[in-house]
């Protein structure tokens, strides 16, 4: 876990996606879908805006739900959908 800020957070899940992505053979534009998960809903606009870092229009679907994750540090988890060559 890297930060103790969500935008910190989501960066680094973020920056570990385009990793397995590009490992994949494919790009962030491959990916049709995230499903967000955040502890706090009030911290959407601070991870959306670094959402925006990553992600291109036409942007992947996606649901942001809030939750409790197991360790109280967590602020963001993502899970994605990459479709295309690989």
């Amino acid at each position: 876990m890297v930060g103790d800020d969500v935008a910190g957070q989501t960066r680094q899940v973020l920056t570990n996606m385009k990793a397995l992505v590009e490992n994949a053979g494919m790009t962030m534009r491959n990916v049709g879908k995230v499903g967000i998960y955040l502890t706090r809903l009030e911290d959407f606009a601070a991870m959306n805006a670094v959402y925006a870092e990553f992600f291109e229009a036409p942007y992947p679907a996606r649901a942001t739900v809030g939750i409790t994750l197991n360790d109280p540090r967590l602020l963001v988890e993502m899970d994605a959908i990459a479709v295309g060559a690989g």
